[in-house]
């Protein structure tokens, strides 16, 4: 089975972005995991919930099943259910794990077949395109989480500020163009 450039595409942002919330909860505690600035924004917590319940409705037959699912409660991923760290990131990885499972097993052909989201038809292309952005936001989300909780403490997940010029030259001295 040869898995299309979109899908390779997909699979490696879809990891960079997984890997930059994992290097966040690196770094965080368990308390900190539930920290919520104001009553308008979700905690780390809530959003693990909303991205797991999110990914496992979404993915899961993916190309058989309309992708929000009759077992799914949306409303509650949104509640604080005090879940330990621990378990938090076992949620977390069970999603990724049917995300990455499911965009591995699709066949070049299945790009050009329409699945359903609430009943709307769409293309898998699109779909794909459309978790992208939407697991992007909340990843963000969690790094602007983690950033203001550790502030001064921050281990930074990219290039640090004030840096640039240095990866740049990196970046030229690995690949010369």
């Amino acid at each position: 089975m040869s898995t299309s450039l979109l899908v390779q595409n997909a699979i490696k942002h879809f990891t960079t972005y997984k890997g930059l919330a994992d290097k966040t909860f690196a770094q965080l505690s368990e308390e900190q995991m539930h920290y919520q600035p104001n009553d308008a924004c979700n905690n780390i917590a809530i959003l693990i919930q909303h991205m797991s319940g999110n990914m496992l409705s979404r993915w899961t037959n993916f190309l058989t099943e309309d992708g929000e699912k009759p077992w799914r409660n949306r409303d509650t991923e949104f509640n604080d259910q005090n879940l330990n760290k621990e378990h938090l990131l076992e949620l977390w990885e069970k999603g990724w794990k049917v995300l990455f499972d499911t965009l591995q097993s699709l066949k070049e052909e299945d790009l050009s077949k329409d699945i359903f989201i609430r009943t709307e038809p769409q293309s898998v292309t699109d779909a794909i395109v459309r978790q992208i952005a939407h697991y992007c936001g909340h990843v963000g989300q969690i790094v602007m989480l983690g950033k203001i909780m550790k502030a001064g403490d921050w281990q930074p997940l990219s290039i640090a500020k004030g840096q640039s010029d240095s990866f740049n030259k990196m970046m030229q001295d690995k690949f010369g163009n």
